[in-house]
């Protein structure tokens, strides 16, 4: 059972809807006791909500590519280690 309970909330629609539909932010009490705008609240609320979603794709964007490069490097030099191997075998 809730009792009495108020929160300001702030829902930011996603800037990627892959990642997520919608962030919700519960806005401190004490925020616009402080000379803080609403639009300056959910101003800040958008560039974070904007940050996770560049910080989660170009993490993960350049993770992929950088294993891909590891693959491509360790099967060459595999593929260099054979064709010496088969040299020296033959003789």
């Amino acid at each position: 059972m809730v009792q009495g309970v108020s929160r300001q909330v702030i829902v930011v629609r996603s800037p990627d809807p892959r990642l997520f539909e919608q962030a919700i932010f519960i806005v401190k009490e004490s925020a616009f006791g402080k000379g803080v705008s609403a639009d300056a609240v959910v101003r800040e609320a958008r560039r974070v909500a904007d940050g996770y979603v560049r910080r989660s794709t170009d993490a993960k964007g350049g993770k992929r590519q950088l294993s891909a490069l590891l693959y491509l490097l360790l099967g060459a030099l595999l593929s260099s280690a054979g064709w010496v191997a088969a040299l020296f075998w033959l003789l």
